[in-house]
C-alpha cells in the first residue's frame, strides 16, 4: 500500500529539469479549513517552451495520506500562457502553484466520505480531459483582481470582527483559499496567523464512530486498506491534473469541497434494544449494591474496633492493677535480658577455666597410667632376664640399664612407704597388688597443687564484678518464684520450668569446677548449694503436686541430665582409673544417686544415662585389655614364695582380682549380662582361672577362690530352685572340684569343706552332692540341706 510521504517543503532549483520552480510553503491548520499560499516567483526561470516541455515530461509529484488519513496534494505546472502578463519583479511567467485540501481536519485523521464519493464520480471525467487540461493556458490573475479579493476579505473581517472557530464555516475558508490562489500576495501577516494550541474537539458522532471502528479494525484492516489505496490513487490523479480554467469561478463551486463527516456504512453495530439496556443496568446496579454492602460491613467493623479500643483504654485507665502488672512484666523482661547478657559474657571464661581444670586432671591421670605401664614393662623384662640367667646357670651379676634400675628402685620405695602406712593404721590383712599406686613425688605434687590453686583463683574472679541477683542461684530462683506466686497462669504458659535449667547451667558449672567425683572425700551433689536451692524452689511450687508432668518438678532432673551427667561422662572417659577402688567407689556413689533417685523423667534422662553407661563399659573393657597381665612361670620358680617371680605373679593376680571386684561393684547400675560378660567372661575365665590352674594347690588357692566367690553378686543366686550355677561359672566350678579332689587326697579337710561351701554359695548343688557322695563326706550333707 502506498503511504503518504512526509510533508517537506524545500525550495526548488530553476536549473533542474525534475524539480519545481516555485518554493512550497505550508500553512499550519488553525481554522477548520486550510489555505495554500503560493510561493514567490523564482529568479531566472527558464523559457516558456522549456517550462511547458518539462511539465509534460515530468511526472506529477503527489503527496498522499499515510493510512486512512487524508492530507494536501500539491500540483505544480510550469507551463505559462503565451499572453500572460509579466510580473512586477521582471521575472518570466511564473508557474502556478495550487493545493487541494483532501481533509477538513488533518489532526483528526478521519476519512472524508463525501469528498471521496465526489472524487470517484469525477475521476472518469478527469481522466478523459487530462490531455485537454494539460494543453490549456494558465491564466495569471492581474493586480486588480488581487486587490479586489483583498478588499473582499477585509470587508468580511470587518463585519464579523473575529475569525470563527466553528467547523461549519467551511465554505468561507474554501472561498478564502480560492482567493488566495488568485492573489498570492494576500497571505496574512505573521501576527494575523492563528496558532492552534489544542486539539479540535470531537463531536458525539465522531467519538461513536471511533469506538465502533476500533472494534472492527483488526478484521477489516486489510480489505479497507486495499479499497482506500485504489480510491486514493484515483483522487490523486484527478487532483494533480486539475487546473483553474478561469478567474470567474462561482463561489458556489466551493461547496464541492465542503466536507461532511459520515459513518462508514460497511461498519455494523451490535443490536441494541430495551432488554439489553435493562439487563446491563440491572447488572450494574447489582454490582454497586454488592460494593455498598461490603463497604457497609467494613464500616461496621471499624466502628466496633473503635468501640473496643475505647473500652480497653477506659479499663486500663480505671484499673491500677493493670499498670502494676505491666510494670512487673517489664521489670522481669529487663531482668531476664540483663541476666542473659551477663551469662553470655561470662560463659567464655567459664569454659576456659573448665578446660584448664580438665586438662590438669587428665594430665595427672595419664601420668599414673603411663607410669604403671612402664613399671610393669620394665619389671617383667627384668624377671625374664632372671629366668634366662637361671636356666643357663651363669655366674655373675645381671647387667641392668640405669633406667630400669631407677624404675625398680622407685617401685620398691613406694611399696615400702605403703607397707609402713598400713602398719601404722593397723591394716595387716592386705595383699600386695591391691594398692592403687597413685602416689606422686613431692615435686610433682607441689606443681599440681600450684596449678590447681591458680585455676581456683581464676574461678573466684569470674563473678566478682557481678551483682548477686545475677550470679546467685537462690536469688535468681527467688525472682521467678515471685512471678509464679503473683501470676501463676502466665508463669506456666511461658514454660518457665523448661527455661530455668538453661539459665542455671553456667552458674552450676562454675560450682562444679572444683568438684571431682573420683575423689573419695568429694562433696555429694545433695550438699551443693545449687542442689538445695533448686529443691527448695520445687517444694514451694504452687502447682498441683498430683500432676506428674509438672514443669517445675522436672527442673532438677533436667539440670542433672543437661549439666551433671555430661560432666560425669567426661570424667569416666578420660580420667577414671577402673583399677582404683577408691575412684570406682566414689564414682559409683554419685552415679547411683543420679541414675536411681533422679530418673523421674525417663524419656529425658534416657539419652544422657545411656551415654554415661556406654562410657563406663567402654572404659572397663579398655582396662581389661591394657592393664591386666598375669605372667606364667614354671612351678619351680614360684614354689618359693619369696622369689621375685612368685611375688610379681601374686601382685599381678591380686591386681586383676581387684579389677574383677571393681567391675562387679557396678551391680544394679549396669545390666547383668554386661557384668557377666566383662567380669566372668573376659576377666575370670581368661585370666584368673588360668593363673589358678598354674598355681600349687593349697590353702592359698582356697583363699583366692573364696575372694572370687565373695565378689559375685548375691542376686545372681537368689533363685532357691536353682540346682546348677550360671553358665559363665562352669570353668570356675570345674576348677573347684579339681582342687577339692587334690586336697582331699592330701587330707586338707578344712580346705575341702571351704570348697564345698563355695559350691553351695554359687548354687552348684548337684556338683557338691556328687562330690560328697563320692568321698563319703556325710558330715557335710547338712550344709547342702540348709540351703
Amino acid at each position: 500500500m502506498a503511504h503518504r510521504p512526509k510533508r517537506t517543503f524545500r525550495q526548488r532549483r530553476a536549473d533542474s529539469s525534475d524539480s519545481d520552480s516555485a518554493e512550497e510553503r505550508s500553512v499550519e491548520p488553525g481554522a477548520p479549513g486550510e489555505q495554500a499560499v503560493p510561493g514567490p516567483a523564482e529568479e531566472g526561470s527558464p523559457p516558456e517552451g522549456g517550462q511547458a516541455e518539462a511539465a509534460a515530461e515530468r511526472p506529477l509529484r503527489v503527496r498522499g495520506p499515510r493510512g486512512r488519513g487524508r492530507g494536501r496534494v500539491w500540483a505544480t505546472s510550469r507551463r505559462a500562457a503565451p499572453g500572460a502578463a509579466p510580473r512586477a519583479d521582471g521575472g518570466s511567467g511564473a508557474p502556478e502553484c495550487r493545493t487541494v485540501d483532501l481533509s477538513t481536519d488533518e489532526e483528526d485523521g478521519t476519512y472524508d466520505a463525501s469528498e471521496t464519493k465526489d472524487d470517484q464520480s469525477s475521476s472518469s471525467d478527469s481522466s478523459s480531459s487530462l490531455e485537454e487540461e494539460f494543453s490549456s493556458i494558465v491564466n495569471i490573475p492581474d493586480a486588480a483582481f488581487i486587490q479586489a479579493a483583498r478588499r473582499k476579505r477585509e470587508l468580511a473581517r470587518a463585519q464579523e470582527d473575529y475569525i470563527s472557530l466553528d467547523v461549519k464555516h467551511i465554505s468561507t475558508i474554501v472561498d478564502t483559499k480560492k482567493d488566495s490562489d488568485k492573489d498570492p500576495e494576500s497571505e496574512p501577516d505573521d501576527h494575523e496567523k492563528r496558532i492552534p494550541f489544542t486539539l479540535k474537539p470531537q463531536t458525539l458522532r465522531q467519538r461513536m464512530a471511533e469506538e465502533t471502528t476500533t472494534g472492527n479494525e483488526e478484521t477489516s484492516e486489510e480489505s479497507q486498506e486495499d479499497e482506500n489505496q485504489d480510491i486514493w490513487e484515483q483522487q490523486q490523479m484527478r487532483k494533480a491534473v486539475k487546473i483553474i480554467k478561469g478567474r470567474n469561478i462561482d463561489l458556489s463551486h466551493s461547496s464541492e469541497f465542503q466536507t461532511v463527516k459520515k459513518f462508514d456504512t460497511s461498519i455494523s453495530f451490535p443490536p441494541v434494544n430495551l432488554e439489553i439496556i435493562k439487563k446491563q443496568l440491572n447488572s450494574r446496579l447489582t454490582l454497586l449494591q454488592d460494593t455498598h454492602r461490603s463497604h457497609q460491613r467494613e464500616y461496621e467493623k471499624y466502628v466496633e474496633d473503635v468501640k473496643s479500643s475505647k473500652n480497653a483504654i477506659q479499663n486500663l485507665e480505671n484499673s491500677s492493677n493493670q499498670a502494676l502488672n505491666f510494670k512487673f512484666y517489664k521489670s522481669m523482661k529487663i531482668y531476664v535480658d540483663n541476666l542473659i547478657d551477663c551469662l553470655n559474657e561470662k560463659i567464655i571464661n567459664i569454659q576456659e577455666i573448665e578446660s584448664s581444670m580438665h586438662a590438669l586432671l587428665l594430665k595427672q591421670a595419664m601420668t599414673f597410667m603411663k607410669r604403671r605401664q612402664d613399671e610393669l614393662k620394665h619389671e617383667s623384662t627384668y624377671l625374664q632376664q632372671l629366668s634366662r640367667k637361671a636356666e643357663t646357670s651363669t655366674n655373675g651379676s645381671l647387667a641392668i640399664d640405669e633406667k630400669t634400675q631407677w624404675i625398680l628402685e622407685e617401685i620398691e620405695s613406694r611399696r615400702a612407704q605403703r607397707r609402713q602406712a598400713r602398719a601404722l593404721s593397723g591394716n595387716c590383712d592386705h595383699q600386695e597388688g591391691t594398692s592403687s599406686d597413685d602416689e606422686l613425688s613431692s615435686a610433682d605434687m607441689a606443681d599440681f597443687q600450684k596449678s590447681q590453686g591458680d585455676i581456683l583463683q581464676d574461678h573466684k574472679k569470674i563473678f566478682e564484678d557481678v551483682h548477686d541477683d545475677f550470679c546467685n542461684i537462690q536469688n535468681i530462683l527467688l525472682k521467678f518464684q515471685q512471678w509464679r506466686e503473683k501470676f501463676p497462669d502466665s508463669y506456666y504458659e511461658a514454660f518457665i520450668g523448661l527455661c530455668i535449667p538453661k539459665l542455671l547451667n553456667p552458674l552450676i558449672r562454675v560450682q562444679l569446677i572444683d568438684w571431682n567425683p573420683l575423689k573419695f572425700d568429694s562433696i555429694g551433689l545433695k550438699q551443693m548449694p545449687w542442689f538445695t536451692s533448686i529443691e527448695k524452689f520445687i517444694d514451694n511450687s504452687m502447682e498441683d503436686s498430683k500432676k506428674e508432668d509438672s514443669s517445675d518438678k522436672k527442673i532438677l532432673s533436667a539440670v542433672i541430665n543437661k549439666t551433671i551427667i555430661p560432666r560425669l561422662t567426661d570424667f569416666v572417659e578420660f580420667i577414671w582409673d577402673p583399677l582404683s577402688t577408691s575412684q570406682t567407689t566414689s564414682l559409683i556413689a554419685h552415679c547411683r544417686m543420679i541414675l536411681e533417685e533422679h530418673s523421674t523423667c525417663e524419656n529425658e534422662v534416657s539419652k544422657g544415662k545411656q551415654d554415661l553407661l556406654k562410657s563406663i563399659v567402654s572404659r572397663m573393657k579398655k582396662a581389661i585389655e591394657d592393664d591386666v597381665y598375669i605372667p606364667l612361670y614354671p612351678k619351680s620358680a614360684v614354689e618359693n614364695k619369696t622369689s621375685p617371680h612368685s611375688k610379681f605373679q601374686e601382685r599381678q593376680f591380686w591386681s586383676a582380682l581387684k579389677l574383677f571386684r571393681n567391675i562387679l561393684f557396678w551391680n544394679g547400675l549396669l545390666p547383668d549380662d554386661t557384668l557377666k560378660e566383662l567380669g566372668l567372661g573376659k576377666l575370670l575365665n581368661r585370666y584368673l582361672i588360668i593363673a589358678l590352674l598354674n598355681a600349687v594347690p593349697g590353702p592359698d588357692i582356697v583363699k583366692k577362690c573364696n575372694q572370687i566367690a565373695a565378689y559375685l553378686p548375691e542376686k545372681w543366686f537368689e533363685n532357691s530352685a536353682m540346682r546348677t550355677s550360671i553358665s559363665q561359672l562352669e570353668n570356675f566350678i570345674q576348677f573347684l572340684l579339681q582342687s577339692a579332689h587334690k586336697l582331699s587326697r592330701n587330707e586338707f579337710r578344712d580346705e575341702v569343706k571351704e570348697i564345698i561351701l563355695i559350691l553351695v554359695k554359687i548354687r552348684a548343688l548337684n556338683q557338691a552332692e556328687s562330690f560328697i557322695e563320692e568321698y563319703h563326706l556325710d558330715h557335710l550333707k547338712p550344709v547342702i540341706n540348709q540351703v
